[in-house]
């Protein structure tokens, strides 16, 4: 028996009565996430799996499998449900997934201020908080799949970041409670910006078992699809209703011809050549975006009450990367950015990109606040050819000002750091010594694996 054979005996024997899963097609399934949407990480990921799969379902079973990966020096890469798009959840030196989302419970509700268990699903928050009269400020628009834990780990904002920015905005997240990577594990608790130096880490610096976290009082939220002739009307739609501080809104989104036809929106009525506006907002806010879109040669075409849209299907299904899943199927000639553009000079940064591009690469906006300011995130269908010219479309939107979130690579500070977080670095000595959480993706630590060659 060889020596790997050996240390993986003795850490299953050491983790007898857990939940362990070891068939190979559940370890393929369990050891990749949405990364497809890229081919180059396709490609750079592919026959990357688990030895095995782990699923707790108590933190005292957590600690276990963190302490006995530690002790037998067994790389760990955390799951949740597996929603994220740059290849966090998949190993690249095998080891153990371990995989949260059987550690679900919500933990307690008080003031506005929600704490649980890094394993729940982001609907299943909203389906305890709503009868108490809160709800989450944002969610992915995976909402009905997705964890906390997978969008603390792995995330920026959503459906909600129009009113409340991004997820790391000072105010949401409060606190974190975390398991270390040792041979015996210390459980902490982070507040704070100390709790934010483990977000959109990939889980590489912390074994997240909790988070607490400020909710929104719930709302009486109202649909609504918009349909434009030009596409810069659209956009100063977006701009306008999200500048606009007595609209109490949760989304806004504008998607360019011909997005809206590529991933199904022309089942909600939206004809060939239109450009359209997604919105939700408040009950009370119909009337002025109504006069908004009027102003700005708009045309609301549909309109859905909350209790209409859980029937017959949320816009929210349509937005964010969930466009890009819809409008993946079928055509595979397409992948997409992660674009941030600058408030204050957006919508002069939007209109260069639409027409420098043209249908190369398709406007898809996401209406947020950015440090109180309204602006837009990009998340733009891109007709892709070479890596090359993949590369060469973010270089020049970078030369234009507009930062780029690259979602073609797995590597940590390469994504939208573009630089070490000294703080980040800190807390993954003190929280994994000897490296073992998700290795190879994080560049200050060393040891990457690093893409090659040219994918097609």
């Amino acid at each position: 028996m060889s020596q790997a054979a050996t240390t993986y005996e003795k850490l299953v024997n050491e983790l007898e009565g857990l939940e362990i899963i070891i068939d190979e097609a559940k370890l393929v399934r369990l050891s990749k996430d949405f990364s497809y949407f890229s081919p180059v990480l396709k490609n750079f990921l592919k026959g990357h799996k688990a030895d095995l799969v782990v699923k707790p379902k108590t933190e005292s079973e957590i600690v276990q499998v963190t302490g006995a990966c530690a002790r037998h020096g067994v790389p760990l890469t955390m799951r949740g449900s597996g929603t994220g798009n740059y290849g966090q959840v998949t190993p690249l030196e095998g080891g153990v997934v371990m995989d949260l989302t059987a550690y679900k419970s919500p933990l307690w509700l008080e003031g506005g201020v929600a704490r649980v268990q890094a394993g729940i699903r982001l609907v299943n928050i909203d389906e305890w908080a709503k009868p108490q009269g809160w709800e989450m400020r944002m969610v992915s628009s995976t909402y009905r799949i997705a964890t906390i834990g997978g969008l603390f780990a792995g995330g920026f904002g959503g459906v909600g970041s129009v009113t409340y920015g991004a997820l790391a905005e000072r105010g949401t997240i409060l606190g974190a409670r975390a398991v270390t990577m040792e041979a015996e594990p210390k459980i902490l608790e982070f507040r704070g910006d100390d709790a934010l130096d483990l977000h959109h880490a990939y889980g590489i610096n912390g074994v997240v078992t909790e988070l607490e976290f400020a909710m929104a009082p719930t709302m009486r939220w109202h649909e609504a699809v918009v349909t434009f002739d030009d596409f810069m009307d659209a956009a100063r739609f977006g701009q306008a209703i999200t500048e606009t501080g007595g609209v109490v809104k949760k989304l806004v989104t504008v998607l360019a011809d011909p997005i809206p036809q590529l991933c199904g929106l022309d089942e909600r009525g939206v004809a060939d050549g239109e450009h359209v506006a997604l919105v939700i907002m408040a009950e009370n806010a119909r009337q002025p975006v109504k006069e908004i879109a009027e102003k700005e040669g708009g045309r609301i075409i549909s309109e859905m009450d909350e209790d209409e849209a859980n029937r017959k299907g949320s816009v929210i299904e349509f937005t964010w990367n969930h466009t890009t899943l819809h409008s993946l199927k079928g055509n595979t000639d397409l992948t997409y950015l992660q674009s941030g553009f600058r408030p204050g000079v957006n919508l002069e940064q939007v209109e260069h990109m639409y027409h420098h591009f043209g249908n190369e690469v398709m406007m898809h906006l996401e209406f947020i606040r950015s440090d109180g300011m309204a602006t837009c995130s990009g998340l733009q269908l891109v007709r892709y050819t070479t890596e090359a010219r993949l590369n060469e479309i973010m270089d020049y939107h970078e030369q234009q000002g507009v930062h780029i979130a690259n979602p073609h690579t797995h590597i940590l500070e390469d994504g939208g750091k573009k630089s070490t977080n000294t703080r980040q670095l800190a807390m993954k000595r003190r929280m994994d010594p000897k490296g073992l959480l998700n290795p190879g993706k994080m560049r200050a630590w060393g040891g990457v694996h690093e893409l090659n060659g040219d994918s097609k």
